[in-house]
């Protein structure tokens, strides 16, 4: 009798365990590689071919879950893999494996200049090699893009979305012409006048390194609009001192008050209704985007879902990390769950 007891609470226990961990990845098979030879700590430099030459592209791989792996895609233009590492803290935990990556001309990757290659086609193709290294697939691959890096994931997923299972859009509209709007006349509108006079001055005079100037955007603009955290964390002073400057102006234009460069006209909103994929869409109360239309896009595409975090700005992921985090973790096991 004793004996049946206890098979019994064996196979109790086994089921459990089976049901417990048929959504969960274990910490040895989490942090299983299956590398060989030197331990590079997951970094992983990329070859990428373009029609001015190979180079190379910097990742970093986190962790090791055959069902969702997510490819980090960084602002900027040029900025760096550094200030998405407050994923580092919140992924880990929950066993998704996921890769920090620096795009062509940023810090940790090759840094050509020919400047024809700062395009937007060029980094949806280099996306697509990345994704090819990283054996990336429709069954696995979620795409997260913050600013610019959502910019990007909009157009990979427009060209290339039967490689992708999920979709997240962080701090981005999907019209740059909406964004120069709502800079101007929302946000701008909202600094005193004689701020708005100074500002403009040096801006007419094209004196946008005076420090003076940058001094009034940081603490007028950025502090509230980029990030609310009164310390700045070292990862996002590390994208800032990192960032490679020509590129950024090539492709934004000079100042974040004034959007510009080559992405000037850039316009997806009535093309986002062709997304298929589970797609979340991420705004914030004090973003540089307007975050109505954040929502508005979540219903635009075909299967969206919208998060708002009431205490963010556009790093909402640096300062508002209580709704970002359980909201974008939230929305992978749907997708993996099949809820979506």
């Amino acid at each position: 009798m004793r004996t049946i007891i206890f098979s019994l609470f064996i196979l109790f226990i086994f089921s459990s365990c089976k049901n417990q961990s048929d959504n969960s990845i274990s910490v040895r098979e989490y942090f299983n590689y299956g590398d060989t030879g030197v331990q590079v700590d997951g970094i992983k430099m990329i070859p990428i071919e373009t029609p001015v030459g190979k180079f190379k592209v910097w990742t970093k791989r986190f962790g090791n879950n055959p069902r969702i792996k997510v490819l980090l895609l960084h602002g900027g233009p040029a900025m760096t893999h550094e200030y998405l590492e407050s994923f580092e803290s919140f992924f880990p935990k929950e066993g998704i494996e996921f890769y920090e990556y620096d795009q062509l001309g940023s810090y940790y990757s090759d840094q050509p200049k020919d400047s024809s290659l700062w395009t937007i086609d060029h980094f949806v193709e280099e996306v697509e090699q990345v994704r090819q290294a990283l054996h990336l697939d429709k069954n696995n691959f979620y795409l997260l893009g913050q600013s610019w890096g959502g910019i990007l994931a909009m157009e990979y997923a427009l060209k290339y979305q039967q490689n992708i299972k999920g979709l997240i859009i962080s701090n981005m509209t999907a019209s740059y012409t909406k964004y120069g709007r709502y800079n101007e006349d929302v946000l701008r509108a909202q600094l005193r006048p004689s701020l708005r006079d100074s500002l403009k001055g040096y801006e007419d005079r094209n004196d946008l390194k005076n420090p003076v100037y940058t001094d009034l955007v940081m603490n007028e603009f950025y502090k509230k609009h980029i990030c609310r955290l009164e310390e700045w964390p070292d990862p996002l002073l590390r994208a800032f001192k990192h960032m490679n400057e020509e590129v950024y102006v090539i492709m934004q234009g000079p100042s974040e008050f004034k959007p510009g460069g080559r992405l000037v006209g850039w316009e997806r909103w009535e093309d986002m209704k062709k997304i298929t994929v589970p797609t979340l869409c991420i705004g914030a109360k004090y973003d540089t985007m307007n975050p109505e239309e954040m929502d508005e896009m979540s219903k635009n595409v075909q299967h969206g879902r919208y998060l708002y975090c009431p205490e963010g700005s556009h790093l909402a992921l640096w300062d508002d990390q209580q709704h970002y985090f359980p909201g974008v973790i939230q929305f992978l096991k749907d997708v993996d769950d099949g809820k979506f």
